[in-house]
């Protein structure tokens, strides 16, 4: 069942329409030739080059940026006009108002309003999870929270949500979506994923850049230019330290790690950032068969490719593949990067004069510069920021609405997943007396993560106001029940590292006799990148003393973990009565929880990734059958804590058997119907997936694969038929000689406990 089979118009719902044509006066190709033609190397060079906010803001005399943010016309008549600089990034170090946007843009897009300059400025920013650095903005899930849905439909209104409050704030170009493949539990950006398997990475990651960017070729004042980051392979490093090695053989490339990023590219995505790593010892920045041969000429992206921040730098002084930082510009320039970030002030004004003087020496060619700009025009052109790159502010009434937190508010309790649930002790009753616990009860920040109104969302002074944490919630929602707190166990940072101590331990024990039902909130402080590393995936140990201490007590556990990444929890997950991954649900997560409680609603996430068991043991539900063989006393080699997919309703429906209703053996077409059914009085989700399993082929196939998925909403009493259409690339792999080929012998299809078998008598090459 493909993505686009049924969805609806985020915006037909909302009340605005998108434009079926520009709303802008778009230059046509000739245009844009002539313009490139009329241009110098420095107007060029500067086109290729973006800066933070902090380079043009005014400081005070400690160099710290004002409050409320203000532009400094000096430096931004430099930027612009002398060194032409094509684009402005990121904010300062926390959200600003909407009146602070409005100024800025309107300070940044004058020079070309009045004429003063002939190419409008693109500014862009970290959006990744709702317009996190707008005050009253909608968050949203992070992204992998967002793969728990299993909803595409959910991911484009995401998307749709997000570049309507980005517009809104004067922004046309966001650094989303995340398309790295969650295969690295370490790794300090896995709450930024979209799980660990390729077909649901995919399927969201292109919901979400549709949602993004509207449905039109060009995008209208009510959508953004989405970024494909990072690509690739920045999320399977080998440490699972941020910006570490990682080594991909070309076979897991071509299966794994490529097809979100080619899925979207195809679907029109009109910029891609470039992974801050190495891969198979070649910088990203600097790797040209990726970035040009694979990504420009084999896929035919036609955006450009930017930069993550600083990082051509890191090619001379981290990466030593290049011996100065004037040939580390050339380096990835040449390798196919289109825009550097270089945002600091005055390193940007080092890299320009670099870069011009390269060109006259020609160790950058004129066809290599032409080629840049033309594609950061075409962008340009594209957002419609010729015609008008700053639309009136006052058109976008449903910034941070109730509707919109509404569709947050879905999507997180679409994302929450209930994993364990002995004795039907959720929902929880009226009545009782429920302590609610943990460094995670009373906090939005470990809600909503990093990248949350400040980069590391550690500061709680920009929290959202109007916004409930989880103990909030719960007495909302339980006016008849007794909701005590009592925190237990405070995260800190200590030498960089998070670590924990006992805060009120007495008290908390004290409490544990007092209440019927204990619901401790354990997870992670609010990280990412380097500042998100970590030396163990074990959760800390002062946090799972609270789930002892409560089972010593004779009471009921129920654990919600709020984590970035799955952390182990083997030894305390007998000693709880239920447990919930909420991921990191955002501002609406904690009322979301406190219906899924209450029974409200029920759960219907499913997990995107494989939970370990088992610290430094890394586990993929699609793994190879040579797998299972290895196994050692009480230890089996994939023995998860739970499976991919894995999650558990109050209700759950019935599928209740598959059948082909097409097939064509020699040319591996086939269609299957799927029976799904709801015998509950209640309305239903169900996450339906449909799995492929190549008995044998010439390189050792997976146990299984995911090949297709649909959430479907099934009332009660209600029989429906799902169909799923495939053609022969389903069945393709790298074979032994590097070729993609369906080959030819047995194959099941595999949905929840039914099978079907077929054959494929042929070999087909693609």
């Amino acid at each position: 069942m493909k993505f686009l089979s049924s969805f609806f118009v985020l915006a037909a719902l909302l009340g605005f329409q998108s434009s079926e044509k520009p709303y802008f006066s778009a230059p046509t190709e000739t245009d844009i030739e002539t313009l490139i033609s009329q241009m110098s190397i420095e107007e060029k060079v500067g086109q290729t080059c973006q800066i933070t906010l902090d380079a043009i803001h005014k400081t005070n005399d400690k160099g710290q940026a004002l409050v409320p943010a203000q532009i400094d016309q000096a430096k931004l008549k430099e930027a612009l006009e002398t060194y032409h600089v094509g684009s402005v990034l990121n904010v300062g170090w926390h959200t600003l108002e909407l009146a602070e946007w409005k100024s800025i843009m309107t300070d940044i897009h004058a020079p070309y309003l009045k004429k003063e300059q002939n190419i409008p400025v693109l500014y862009g920013i970290d959006a990744i999870h709702g317009v996190n650095y707008t005050v009253g903005g909608t968050l949203f899930p992070q992204e992998i929270g967002l793969a728990a849905t299993w909803n595409t439909e959910l991911a484009r209104q995401m998307g749709e949500v997000t570049a309507y409050e980005c517009r809104a704030s004067g922004i046309p170009w966001n650094f989303s979506p995340v398309l790295d493949l969650g295969r690295q539990p370490l790794w300090s950006r896995h709450f930024e994923t979209l799980g660990e398997d390729p077909v649901l990475g995919t399927q969201m990651g292109v919901g979400l850049v549709q949602g993004y960017q509207g449905k039109g070729e060009t995008v209208d004042e009510f959508h953004a230019a989405a970024c494909l980051k990072h690509f690739v392979g920045y999320s399977a490093s080998f440490t699972g330290r941020d910006r570490t090695p990682a080594f991909i053989p070309e076979k897991y490339m071509q299966e794994l790690y490529f097809p979100a990023f080619k899925a979207a590219v195809e679907k029109g995505a009109l910029t891609l950032m470039i992974n801050s790593g190495v891969v198979n010892g070649i910088p990203g920045h600097a790797n040209y068969q990726l970035l040009t041969q694979t990504l420009k000429k084999d896929w035919g992206f036609k955006g450009f490719v930017v930069s993550d921040w600083e990082d051509f730098i890191m090619l001379h002084t981290v990466h030593k593949t290049a011996p100065s930082l004037t040939e580390a510009a050339i380096q990835a320039f040449n390798a196919g990067v289109d825009m550097s970030m270089v945002p600091s002030n005055p390193q940007y004004k080092a890299y320009c004069q670099d870069m011009v003087k390269a060109v006259k020496e020609g160790k950058i060619s004129m066809e290599r510069l032409n080629d840049a700009v033309r594609r950061i025009l075409y962008v340009k052109k594209q957002l419609g920021l010729f015609g008008n790159p700053l639309p009136d502010m006052s058109k976008y009434p449903l910034f941070g609405s109730q509707t919109f937190k509404n569709i947050a508010k879905q999507a997180a309790l679409e994302s929450i997943t209930l994993l364990k649930n002995d004795a039907q002790i959720l929902p929880l009753k009226n009545a009782q007396r429920i302590l609610v616990a943990g460094p995670g009860a009373a906090s939005l920040n470990m809600l909503n993560g990093a990248w949350t109104h400040t980069w590391q969302g550690l500061d709680t002074s920009f929290n959202t106001k109007g916004a409930l944490n989880i103990y909030q919630a719960l007495r909302q929602q339980m006016p008849y029940s007794t909701i005590n707190y009592a925190k237990g166990v405070e995260l800190y940072l200590e030498n960089d590292f998070e670590a924990s101590r006992f805060v009120d331990i007495n008290n908390y024990k004290k409490a544990l006799k007092k209440n019927d039902v204990i619901v401790i909130c354990v997870g992670e402080l609010p990280s990412t990148e380097k500042p998100g590393d970590i030396r163990s995936l074990q959760l800390d140990d002062k946090q799972k003393e609270l789930v002892r201490l409560a089972k010593a007590a004779g009471k009921k556990v129920v654990l919600v973990l709020l984590e970035a990444r799955p952390r182990i929890i083997n030894d305390i997950e007998p000693l709880c009565d239920a447990i919930v991954q909420a991921y990191l649900p955002g501002d609406q997560g904690g009322v979301a929880l406190a219906e899924l409680f209450t029974g409200k609603h029920d759960f219907s996430g499913r997990l995107p990734y494989t939970y370990p068991r088992y610290d430094g043991v890394i586990e993929f539900y699609d793994h190879p059958g040579s797998v299972e063989r290895a196994k050692s006393g009480q230890f089996t080699a994939y023995n998860p804590q739970w499976d991919f997919g894995f999650g558990l309703s109050y209700h759950a429906g019935s599928i209740n058997g598959m059948q082909f209703t097409a097939k064509d053996e020699n040319k591996g077409t086939f269609s299957i119907a799927v029976n799904v059914s709801n015998p509950h009085s209640q309305t239903i989700q169900m996450v339906v997936p449909v799995y492929l399993s190549d008995l044998y082929a010439s390189t050792t196939p997976e146990n299984k694969r995911l090949i297709d998925f649909y959430k479907v909403t099934v009332r009660p009493g209600e029989n429906k038929t799902l169909e799923f259409t495939f053609d022969a690339s389903v069945l393709k792999r790298v074979s032994a000689d590097g070729k993609w080929r369906a080959e030819k012998g047995a194959f099941e299809i595999i949905c929840e406990g039914n099978k079907l078998s077929f054959e494929l008598f042929n070999d087909l090459l693609f």
